[in-house]
Order: C-alpha cells, then structure tokens, then sequence
C-alpha cells in the first residue's frame, strides 16, 4: 500500500519511478531481513523473535527505561529515525522522498462452535493441510514529491501512518476461519533542506538534506506492555529512499575532500545512508537500519529472498530441500512467504541451482590500459595477504612456509595475487603474548575480550587449550586457531581443520609447570 503527495511542484511534475525500482531488490531485502528465518517453522525458537530491525515503537514505551542512545544501531527498538543526506542541486531541482516500513497483521486461526460463535485456537486441520496462528506484516510506503525551493522555505510534514483493520477468511470448509487484524500506527515524516554552501557560477550549490520519521502515537497498551503487543502499533523495518531530478547525492561513507566537513556535521539516527543505484552514480540514498557499503546490490545469481541475507543461498536452499514433509507442511502453515520459498526451491532448474554455488567478480582488471606498467593502475597499493584458511584438505596439516624466515607478506603482491602467502607459515609463525612467543603448540588459557567477542567463544572463558596456527589476515591483524584441551572432538575437529580463533589478546601463556594442571577447566 502507498500513498503519495505533491508539494510545491509544477502542476503535472512526474518523476520518473525507474531509480527507486531499479533499488526496490535491495530495498526489499532490508524491509523483509529476518522476516522469517529457516526453517520457516513457526516452532522454531529464531522465528518467535522477530523484527529486529527499524523498529519505531511509540515513545512512551520506547522510553520505559530512559532516552534510547542515539549511538545505537537500528537494531535497537526506538521511536524515532533520522537521515541526513548531502546532495549537489540545479536550480528547479525536486526531490522525492519514499519511505517504507512493515505494518504488523495478527493472522489469529479461530475455530467455529456449535452456536455458531468463534474461539481463537493455534492451529485447525483442513485436509492435509493445516492453518496456524502467527504474526504477517503488511508492506506501507509513503511517497513525496516536493520542490527543493520548498523545502528552503519550511520544512514539509507527511502523515505516514496507517490505518487499523480486519479481515475474515473461512477454512476447513466452514469449520472455522482465519482472522487478520491491523492495529492503528500514528506516525509522521518531516522532510528540511538547508544550503550548506553555494555553487560557483554555474555549477550546483550544496545542501543537507534531512527526512525524520517519528511515531506519534501512544502507547496504547500501556508503557510496561511485552514487546508482542508495542509491535502492534510500531513501524517494523523502516527505511527511506531519496531521489529526485537535477540532484547528485554526496556519499557520506567516502566523500569528495570539498565535502568531508560537512559530512561530518550530518546526524544519522538509527539508520545508516548509502548511495543507491550503479557504480559511480549519485542518483538516490538508500537509507537503512541496517549497515551497507554504497551502491548495494543483489546477486544477479539469486533468485529470490530466503530473509537471511547473512547466509548463503546456496546453503539455505539445501537444507530447504531437506526438510521433511512434515516440516515443510508447518512451514506452509506458517506463512505465506514461506510457503513461496518452498515453491520456489522445491521447482528451481538444475541451470539456476548450479549459479548458486558461486561466481567470480573480476578481481583485477583482465586486460591493463595503455601505459601502466606491472598490471597495476597509478596508485595502487598492495594489500595485506589473507589468511591462510582454515578450511584445507581434511586430515592435512596446515601449508608451511618454503623456509622459516621470519613471517611476513610478499612485498608489491596485492592479497588476491599468486605468492601472496610466500613468507607466511601458520605452523610456524609466532606471535609475542604477554612477551611470550605463542605458536603452534603452545598451551594457553582463553580469556575472551568483555566487548566484541563471539557469544560461543564467552562459554570457554577460562578453559586451558593448545594453539594450531597463528594466522595473519588481510587487514594486517592476527589470529590464533585453537583447539579446546577436554574437547572429546578436539583430535577430529583439528582433523577437519575446524579450531576456535581468538585474538592474541584473548590468550593468557601458560607455562611448562601448569602442564600437569591443564584438564581444559578453568
């Protein structure tokens, strides 16, 4: 659903759609991330937290426990969302302004009594099929179009709410129904332009662009109220789209010097703006909750949205296929864009499935231009080498180096390139800890960083282990693969290949008298 408005345009001002539908793959896969996650089972634990990202809930209840850090990523329930944008601007410039969100829709199975009244259940046979009880959401946009000169005279306000309602739908024959129902959402979109500095005689002046969206509305279940029932008035997913005619968007995440200044002076609440669209274009800002790099795209070898685009969808549509048939008639249940997903998996051509498993993007340009020697364009740098993986031919050691110089990368070799690892030895390779060199070998015991550790790598806090390889990756940091001392797996696991990495750090030495003491317990 969308609705649209016009302000201080020429009557008859039409934008052209195509920029924010060439960006709609991309925009979608924000607004339905962590939708429903695999299994697609309505039982499965992930899928009873849901909406994790771009929530606007209204303010009393977002506030319970205080103010909401404004440093917080848009992972974080708040009541209102802010971007701010620079963008070059022609004279007669418009702008449009799109911003898109889910609204929740409580899709609740009722089944009939014999008096001919309803009582809510959690699920209802009909057939072989099965209807449950679970929570949709429904897509709202809220589009704008409005002079830049508008914008300078005042800012522009839009309602972007939605309404409540309800639906019915009979199953089973007449033996019960499927109720939806749509609380009322209160909330409003601002729209402020700003001159940040005029152009040169003919050239675009600059602007800050700035498009908040609040939730207005009160916490009409009460500000102690569980999240479930707040989400019912929220805006789910929230991001916006700006575009327009005569405008050029400045990247906030890599700006032209000119700029960098006023880039740093933007606020961005709970959201985080990108440039949308191809390469080297600054035609529209995709503003999301969740982090991108500029000019986000979908892999032209995916062939739909699984909502998880933190897997692989390859992986996602093998596990998919393995599901059992009672599983994949839960998932149906479920919702209905689980239910596509199966379709779509359950009938995907072998030529689509092959695309899946993978494609090389060119990494260094296959043919050099005219006049740049060695390969390389003018000011290339070489990158720091990659690790070496983890994942070699199973029951192998990890490669060692051709000599035991000291380890260090191949000068001049960028990181992708033949010899990169020359001088790299995880066998070997130490790193001082505490003054002391840790290598292979080496008895240590895990203390994980309070910040920044993965939440499996805290439940080893303490326990005695013995480094594999010490690795180098290709930022220049370093790691160090482990395996756990009282891990009955732990001979398999190194067999595999598969360790527990942690940042030197995160690594206490031992010495040669703890050994008698090392069971792997703290």
């Amino acid at each position: 659903m969308a609705v649209g408005a016009q302000e201080g345009c020429p009557e008859g001002t039409v934008l052209p759609d195509d920029v924010f539908e060439r960006l709609r793959a991309v925009a979608d896969a924000v607004l339905y991330e962590g939708y429903l996650l695999y299994p697609y089972r309505r039982s499965s634990a992930k899928n009873r937290v849901r909406w994790q990202f771009g929530v606007l809930a209204p303010r009393e209840w977002a506030e319970r426990d205080g103010p909401v850090a404004e440093g917080l990523s848009g992972a974080v329930d708040a009541w209102y969302q802010q971007t701010e944008c620079l963008v070059r601007a022609v004279p007669g410039a418009v702008l449009r302004v799109r911003v898109r969100y889910l609204h929740l829709q409580r899709k609740q199975v009722e089944e009939r009594l014999p008096g001919g009244g309803h009582r809510p259940v959690e699920s209802l046979a009909d057939g072989d099929d099965v209807h449950l009880t679970f929570d949709e959401a429904v897509p709202r946009e809220v589009d704008v179009t409005v002079a830049l000169d508008r914008l300078l005279a005042g800012d522009l306000c839009l309602m972007a709410g939605a309404a409540s309602g309800e639906e019915h739908e009979s199953v089973a024959g007449g033996a019960g129904r499927v109720v939806r129902r749509r609380e009322q959402v209160d909330a409003v979109t601002t729209v402020r332009a700003e001159p940040v500095r005029d152009g040169r005689p003919g050239a675009p002046a600059l602007y800050r662009i700035r498009v908040r969206t609040e939730n207005t509305g009160p916490a009409r279940c009460g500000a102690a109220a569980p999240r479930g029932e707040a989400l019912a008035h929220a805006l789910m997913a929230t991001h916006t789209l700006i575009g327009g005619e005569g405008v050029e968007f400045v990247s906030l995440t890599d700006p032209p010097a000119d700029c960098e200044q006023h880039v740093r002076s933007c606020r961005n609440v709970h959201t985080f703006p990108v440039l949308g669209g191809e390469a080297g274009c600054g035609e529209v800002v995709l503003s999301s909750p969740i982090l991108l790099p500029d000019h986000p795209q979908v892999a032209p070898e995916s062939p739909g949205d699984l909502h998880d685009a933190a897997e692989i969808d390859e992986i996602l549509t093998l596990r998919t296929l393995l599901l059992t048939d009672e599983e994949k008639r839960e998932a149906r249940a479920t919702d209905r864009r689980a239910a596509d997903i199966l379709d779509r998996v359950e009938t995907m051509p072998p030529e689509i499935f092959a695309r899946l498993h993978g494609a090389i993007r060119s990494l260094e340009p296959a043919a050099q231009p005219p006049g740049q020697p060695g390969g390389r364009p003018p000011g290339h740098r070489a990158a720091r080498p990659p690790a070496w993986s983890a994942v070699h031919a199973q029951g192998q050691p990890f490669p060692a180096a051709a000599t035991s110089a000291a380890a260090g990368p191949a000068a001049g070799v960028p990181w992708w390139g033949d010899g990169a690892d020359d001088g790299l030895s995880p066998t070997t390779d130490s790193v001082l800890v505490d003054g002391v060199p840790v290598a292979a070998g080496s008895a240590v015991r895990l203390r994980p960083a309070a910040r920044g550790a993965d939440a499996q790598d805290m439940f080893l806090d303490g326990r005695t282990a013995r480094v594999a390889a010490v690795l180098h990756d290709v930022d220049g940091s370093m790691h160090v693969a482990v395996t756990v001392d009282d891990d009955p797996a732990a001979e398999l696991n190194g067999w595999y290949g598969r360790f527990h990495y942690f940042r030197p750090h995160e690594l206490v030495p031992l010495a040669a008298t703890d050994e008698g003491g090392r069971d792997g317990r703290p």
